[in-house]
């Protein structure tokens, strides 16, 4: 599953509308499954409403049904429910529920939370537990009861609530691995079942991403070894030497292979030189390795 990522002026005063579609296009011509546009990597938290109406009508149109455009909302539930109208204006086939802004809530409101934005859209919502979000078992299957309630996207990577949940959990109720760079947890994931996962790499690495999924897929287990060793623990490593990389990376790697990305919008900050050397020599050695080039 593929989260494109939003290109801005350069000095991040403004989306571009032209490189955003062709970065979609990149994204479905590479193989993605889905494209989850306005989401946390694509910078959802710093757009506006109109942006971010531009941004999912362009995956809609580009998508063109060939694959499901799955967007991002969230902040509090009011919100939610305004950029939910947006992305149903668009088009889009259902929405991500990110988690809301800022403080912790006890379970009960969790659930009204969910029930509220979700009342509002006849769009299926997958909510997305991560940060100071996290969903009891009975929590979601209370939220499994609402009729456009379809998944949960984790990133708290606890395998043992997941089993716990998978056990528990209508099978109709879809789960995927949304932890950061999911492919390190990748196999941990496909073992108890969760074999759906979001790729950050895909945005900027496709070959690599798609390399590792299908090698992954097909039991290659020397190949999917080689690739963490050689790319995604090195990679991890680089993204874990400040905050933000998450997402600062992953664009500065769509840079280097050319695309007109533009900055990360404040509070995020662009890598510093010396990491983005370091991150440069990476990608080339990586590439190399599935017969690809920078």
């Amino acid at each position: 599953m593929s989260f494109p990522l939003t290109p801005f002026s350069d000095d991040g005063s403004a989306i571009r509308p032209d490189a955003f579609r062709k970065h979609v296009r990149r994204q479905i011509d590479a193989g993605a499954a889905a494209l989850f546009p306005c989401c946390g990597t694509g910078e959802f938290f710093s757009l506006t409403e109109d942006e971010y109406s531009t941004l999912v009508g362009i995956a809609v149109d580009e998508a063109a049904g060939e694959v499901p455009v799955i967007a991002g909302t969230g902040y509090g539930w009011a919100s939610a429910a305004r950029f939910a109208e947006r992305a149903t204006e668009a088009g889009v086939d259902g929405l991500l529920l990110l988690p809301h802004y800022l403080v912790r809530a006890p379970q009960s409101g969790l659930v009204a939370h969910v029930r509220q934005v979700a009342d509002r859209t006849e769009l299926p919502v997958v909510v997305y537990q991560r940060e100071q979000v996290w969903y009891s078992a009975s929590a979601l299957q209370e939220l499994a009861s609402v009729p456009n309630v379809i998944g949960l996207k984790d990133g708290h990577s606890d395998l043992d609530q997941l089993q716990r949940l998978r056990l528990v959990m209508p099978e109709s109720f879809l789960m995927f691995n949304g932890a950061q760079t999911a492919e390190m947890q990748a196999r941990q994931y496909a073992s108890i079942g969760i074999g759906a996962y979001s790729s950050a790499v895909h945005g900027f690495a496709p070959e690599i991403a798609t390399t590792f999924f299908r090698s992954l897929r097909d039991g290659d287990t020397e190949r999917v070894e080689l690739l963490l060793r050689e790319f995604y623990l090195p990679f991890v490593e680089l993204r874990d030497r400040q905050v933000g990389y998450a997402v600062a990376l992953v664009k500065a790697g769509a840079r280097l292979r050319g695309e007109d990305m533009g900055p990360v919008r404040a509070p995020l900050a662009d890598p510093a030189a010396g990491d983005l050397n370091d991150f440069e020599a990476l990608m080339r050695s990586a590439l190399a390795i599935v017969g690809a080039e920078l």
